[in-house]
């Protein structure tokens, strides 16, 4: 039986139909758009605070450190919008500025535990051996531990402070960011082309960068979006425990633990607006990379 192929004039149509056709960054958005309404939403989330973090020396209407005490624990009103902490600080500009925190935290972490994740994953899928053994059997060490049990470890070694929070965040993920990467990449490590690459004389580190990595990017790129929303949350969990970031930084966490307990019945806005930052943001985050998984998987993209 004869079997119809596509001839080179049908090619680039093909690739439209199924999403592979190079377009400019406006077109591939607003098709994204279209497709993954709820992802869109996600996005949308997401932008808008971190364009609020971006911008809060501009937004905010006061200082995030300056103490009021004539306004100490004021409801929402004209003045203070979402009203004042137990030291009379507005509420509002503390929540953009703590954004600018959890943004710097959350992306931080997530890139540099996901890039060393990725090249570990990818170097163990390669080689293979003894490498893999010993490296999967490190990062199954380290993946005994929860996120947030590890991180803590590392805090109490290397004390508070942004820098070290994100150092705490960033271990933990690596593994976990190595385990998803290196189960693609011991597919691709099998096909043909990688085999040719080898055999014209091509250098592992060639290999590896070239044809390897861009062939794990779909994963790595979701992955990537939740590791964003889960170090926004550890960062808020350290902070909230008093073992992350420490004033006069505002942070979300940082404005839970003045008012969650203290506070809960007397003024419960001091706990409620920084919570629902927290849960709008890693809400968002999900969303998207929840479309961006379906967007970015051949088996999903039809259904």
């Amino acid at each position: 039986m004869a079997t119809l192929e596509p001839t080179p004039t049908d090619l680039p149509a093909l690739a439209d139909d199924i999403g592979l056709a190079p377009r400019g960054i406006f077109a591939a958005s607003w098709t994204f758009l279209q497709r993954q309404p709820v992802g869109a939403i996600g996005l949308v989330l997401v932008l808008i605070f971190g364009l609020a973090g971006i911008f809060a020396d501009w937004i905010a209407p006061y200082s995030p450190t300056a103490n009021d005490f004539a306004v100490m624990t004021e409801p929402p009103s004209w003045a203070h919008w979402l009203g004042t902490d137990q030291l009379g600080r507005d509420l509002l500009s503390r929540i953009l500025f703590g954004a600018r925190t959890a943004f710097i935290v959350g992306l931080t972490s997530a890139l540099v535990g996901g890039v060393s994740g990725l090249l570990i994953g990818v170097a163990s899928a390669y080689f293979g051996g003894q490498l893999d053994l010993w490296l999967q059997r490190l990062l199954d060490i380290v993946m005994a531990f929860p996120l947030i049990i590890m991180a803590l470890a590392v805090v109490s070694i290397f004390g508070t402070g942004i820098q070290n929070v994100i150092v705490a965040i960033t271990i933990p993920l690596i593994p976990r960011c190595a385990r998803v990467v290196r189960s693609s990449a011991l597919a691709i490590r099998e096909v043909p082309y990688v085999d040719a690459a080898r055999a014209l004389g091509f250098g592992h580190t060639r290999i590896i960068m070239r044809h390897m990595v861009p062939n794990v990017m779909g994963p790595f790129l979701v992955i990537i979006t939740a590791f964003v929303g889960q170090a926004i949350l550890a960062e808020a969990a350290l902070s909230y425990l008093g073992l992350g970031v420490q004033e006069p930084v505002p942070a979300w966490g940082l404005m839970l633990q003045g008012g969650a307990e203290e506070y809960a019945t007397t003024a419960p806005w001091i706990a409620v607006f920084p919570g629902l930052a927290i849960m709008l943001t890693v809400f968002g985050i999900n969303l998207f990379g929840d479309s961006l998984r379906d967007v970015l998987d051949p088996k999903m993209r039809d259904r």
